[in-house]
């Protein structure tokens, strides 16, 4: 069976930080007389699904049977949320705190790049992260593989028991990690760190042979059985119990890096689910990002970009 029949049966099950992202483009033509800033005449707007829901959407376009498990509010933000997950494949459970304000990334755009991000956002209520909770673990038993997508917003506030719990449930835990305090993260099967972020955790290096040293020092300490660091136009590294693999990045022309992160966790989950190993699932996450990168905003690479047609 292909790679791409196996991901059609594999199920992935992603928890964590829900977020609309809010892009506002309009046109630049003059400077502001109230302040050295310019004046964007706004032309249209768009909403997408972004943070954990974008994470759900990569892995549902490469074909994988997807569920995003999250939160959001009842205000407008989360009302469009909710229309926007609607229309996807995939299934959603979309716990509702009254007292939450949906997280939201309002992007102004002016002559093609941007100008200004605005973020809008609270910690979600004990009850709906407990109820949230009790949801995941009875979603664990209908899945293959577990996406946790940390944004650093509250939403994985009880991330230590979810990973215990998908421990106990024989279920691999991918998790695209936030801040440098790695030890709530412990036990998880693969973390997908960028450069910058396992630098923050790790320290630097100066050459491969002691970023693999330092990358199997993180695993030991936190028990990690691999770790995938995102290397920008360096490609992408895999440090596991077999060494280090490595995939160079794929030369396109890049215009938005946003979201890319995304795209590489649900690539390496849905591959894992479907039986990759650890290499195959890498190299299909690095053409996924190839694909992405090349698009504006939080996009998807679908299972046809990425495979071709012929499959």
């Amino acid at each position: 069976m292909s790679l791409r029949a196996a991901i059609r049966r594999a199920r992935v099950l992603v928890a964590g930080d829900v977020m609309l992202d809010r892009y506002w483009f309009g046109d630049v033509s003059r400077i502001s007389p109230e302040a050295p800033v310019p004046v964007v005449h706004v032309k249209r707007s768009e909403d997408r699904v972004g943070g954990a829901g974008n994470v759900a959407r990569n892995a549902a376009a490469l074909g994988a049977q997807v569920t995003l498990l999250s939160v959001a509010g009842c205000d407008e933000a989360g009302q469009s949320l909710r229309r926007l997950l609607d229309a996807e494949p995939f299934a959603v459970q979309l716990h509702e705190d009254p007292a939450f304000s949906t997280i939201t990334k309002l992007r102004v755009i002016g002559r093609q790049q941007q100008l200004l991000r605005l973020d809008f956002e609270t910690q979600p209520g004990h009850e709906v992260l407990a109820n949230k909770l009790q949801a995941y673990e009875s979603l664990l038993a209908d899945c293959d593989a577990v996406i946790l997508s940390d944004y650093g917003k509250g939403g994985l506030t009880h991330v230590v028991r979810m990973i215990e719990a998908a421990r106990a449930a024989g279920k691999p835990i991918l998790i695209d990690p936030k801040g440098d305090d790695w030890s709530r993260y412990a036990g998880a099967t693969l973390i997908t760190p960028n450069r910058a972020e396992f630098r923050q955790v790790a320290g630097g290096w100066q050459n491969e042979a002691e970023l693999a040293e330092k990358a199997a020092q993180v695993c030991a300490r936190y028990g990690l059985d691999a770790l995938l660091v995102t290397r920008s136009e360096e490609g992408m590294s895999l440090f596991d119990a077999r060494g280090a693999h490595h995939e160079a990045t794929l030369a396109r022309e890049v215009f938005d890096v946003s979201g890319a992160g995304d795209t590489v966790i649900a690539a390496m989950a849905a591959a894992l689910a479907a039986g990759a190993d650890g290499i195959e699932a890498m190299r299909l996450a690095n053409l996924a990002a190839g694909i992405v990168v090349g698009k504006f905003g939080t996009a998807i690479a679908t299972a046809e970009e990425v495979f071709g047609e012929s499959e």
